[in-house]
């Protein structure tokens, strides 16, 4: 009788185990869900890395509010907490730039190169080294001075600026961007993995240039020794047309990086985000141990 019970049980666990993962699969299917790319998003949104089973994390997502983080109209859902003597700076100067744009149901996010700052911050700050986001818009300084897209570095300078009268503590400054070129020329595959790659961007206009492009060269070089082909290396700009000092004249440690480019999915921009910032964070560990 009791073998019978167990073989009964087994039976129907059986049945169940077959009729979730059905009706999961025609959920995800209904709803049009990229698993990779939602996953990655949830990733971001919850300052997680660590591994947990795709499918309950997608069917138990009830908060969706904090998406905005990735959307194309970027509203702060972050509440500006205190820092604790930050001395790592992150901010965009274009934050408006977009990824390949992912369906997560009836919601249409629009990734954004924002999405980099948290994911870094959360890798920095659970590394010791306190981090401060930018949270204030250059499209609204834009706005305020009747100033064009062309004068985004010179918005960004304010906030700059302000952060750093603000928190003197800090020490180190990010830009983030990304490229505009297609996605044969910005993706790499490394054991296995799928990434999007990474160019720094050096103002030769800046009189201590030389300083900046000694600091960017440190962080380029670790990147391709760890993943090879990952970075494309160090563009250096000058003369007519170009802005020549991308505000690297504000710091001897401010660097511009691209990461990925307008059609690289939001998994392979994680994968770069996490990469690139072992490589920064060795150099910051061999410059303060």
């Amino acid at each position: 009788m009791k073998t019978k019970s167990k073989r009964i049980k087994k039976y129907f666990i059986l049945i169940i185990t077959i009729l979730s993962i059905y009706l999961t699969y025609n959920y995800l299917e209904r709803k049009n869900i990229e698993i990779t790319d939602k996953d990655i998003v949830d990733l971001v949104i919850n300052n997680s890395f660590k591994e947990e089973n795709i499918v309950k994390r997608i069917l138990n997502q009830n908060n969706i509010e904090p998406i905005k983080l990735l959307s194309k109209s970027y509203e702060s859902v972050v509440e500006n907490e205190p820092h604790n003597n930050p001395i790592i700076y992150i901010y965009n100067s274009h934050p408006t730039e977009e990824y390949q744009s992912t369906t997560l149901g009836e919601y249409s996010i629009n990734p954004t190169v924002i999405m980099n700052n948290y994911i870094l911050e959360d890798i920095f700050n659970k590394r010791g080294y306190q981090t401060y986001v930018e949270e204030n818009s250059v499209k609204d300084i834009l706005n305020r001075n009747n100033w064009n897209y062309a004068s985004s570095y010179k918005a960004s300078r304010e906030l700059l600026e302000s952060a750093k009268i603000n928190n003197p503590s800090l020490k180190y400054f990010i830009d983030i961007h990304r490229d505009s070129l297609t996605k044969e020329k910005t993706s790499i595959t490394i054991d296995g993995k799928d990434y999007a790659k990474i160019i720094f961007l050096l103002g030769l206009e800046n009189p201590n240039y030389k300083e900046n492009n000694e600091f960017i060269e440190k962080i380029n070089n670790k990147v391709n020794n760890y993943y090879p082909g990952l970075s494309k290396g160090i563009y250096k700009k000058e003369g007519p047309g170009v802005n020549g000092v991308y505000n690297e004249d504000f710091s001897n440690r401010l660097i511009l990086v691209e990461i990925g480019g307008y059609e690289n999915t939001t998994s392979e921009v994680l994968n770069t985000a996490i990469a690139f910032s072992k490589c920064y964070l060795e150099v910051l560990d061999e410059e303060n141990s």
